[in-house]
């Protein structure tokens, strides 16, 4: 015991610098058996950054992909040939459904890069849509599949939070909006990404907010709302039933998640510094050449989006911890 409280007296003595820190690597793994088999088509170049390949980035979405427990991603020259021999364009959401069908995927990922900056320290947006090839498959908003109602309800990230009450926010506005005519612009020929979507394709009943008993009576039916108005009991996954039900087809993406990246915020350079050492990279340089590679920024970019959008909806597992010694001890 002595030698022990030495040591630690040491470690305080010297500024800690021979004392172990951990380095936590979040796990996540595909909370969806649904969506098992996924493709993943070259992303569209949004930004106004010429040099940005969408290509590249697509094939980096890829590796980051196919990475994750649960995940069977195809080759991205299965997808391009496909693309090219049955002249698919994906300008439309009905182009990625016909393109997962054929692919004979459970879903097809189209991304778009909307921000992007190689310099100090860089930067990079990215908007990532993931299309059924399943028509009957409606949008899985964020908070999906938490812990809500329960003991570990409390553990869940003020930012998942948020994130889950502006989803119910947003699908609750659209039932109080009042209709009007849009302008007579041809949504077919636009980008995936600049489109916008039939909001009666909402999905009725998929996420949670505090204090929604007190908006449904004790058979389930609605007090005093509309019957579009999303039920946040439905925040958990629905229990079985002994029929299949009917299909309500959607036109929206079943996973959506838009994000930006800079290279000098507190919270990306941490995770970027434990994904470094987990990777046990034996290139010279640390986790900070990272930032200047733009081929490792941009891997780095999707392994980010796809963690946070698999975490928010029940995708994240017990974080491994690993204590390390400085390098300079």
């Amino acid at each position: 015991m002595r030698a022990v409280w030495l040591f630690l007296l040491l470690g305080l003595a010297s500024g800690c610098a021979i004392a172990p820190r951990p380095s936590r690597q979040p796990q996540v793994h595909n909370p969806f058996p649904q969506l098992a088999k996924v493709a993943v088509a070259p992303f569209f170049n949004s930004s106004s950054e010429r040099s940005v390949d969408g290509r590249r980035v697509a094939l980096a979405y890829f590796n980051e992909l196919q990475a994750v427990p649960g995940f069977e991603v195809v080759p991205m020259g299965v997808v391009e040939a496909a693309m090219q021999q049955h002249n698919i364009q994906l300008a439309s959401p009905s182009e990625a459904r016909r393109l997962a069908q054929l692919l004979e995927v459970d879903a097809i990922v189209i991304g778009a890069v909307t921000d992007f900056s190689p310099y100090y320290p860089p930067r990079m947006g990215m908007q990532v849509e993931w299309y059924s090839a399943n028509p009957c498959y409606h949008p899985i908003p964020p908070g999906y599949a938490l812990p809500w109602g329960t003991t570990e309800e409390e553990y869940i990230p003020d930012r998942l939070v948020f994130e889950a009450e502006m989803a119910l926010a947003k699908e609750q506005l659209k039932t109080q909006t009042p209709a009007y005519k849009p302008a007579e612009t041809p949504t077919e020929s636009l980008p995936l990404e600049l489109q916008t979507e039939d909001s009666s394709n909402s999905p009725d009943g998929v996420v949670h907010a505090s204090g929604a008993e007190e908006m449904f009576a004790a058979d389930g039916k609605r007090v005093g709302l509309p019957e579009t108005w999303p039920d946040p009991r439905g925040f958990a996954p629905r229990v079985p039933t002994v029929d299949c039900p009917d299909c309500d087809e959607s036109t929206q993406p079943v996973l959506q998640h838009t994000r930006i990246y800079h290279g000098n915020d507190a919270d990306f350079t941490t995770a970027l510094e434990s994904y470094y050492y987990f990777r046990n990279d034996q290139r010279a340089g640390d986790w900070r050449a990272y930032l200047e590679r733009t081929d490792d920024f941009t891997r780095f970019c999707c392994h980010m989006h796809i963690s946070e959008m698999l975490s928010a909806r029940g995708g994240a597992g017990e974080s491994r911890v690993v204590w390390r010694w400085p390098e300079s001890r």
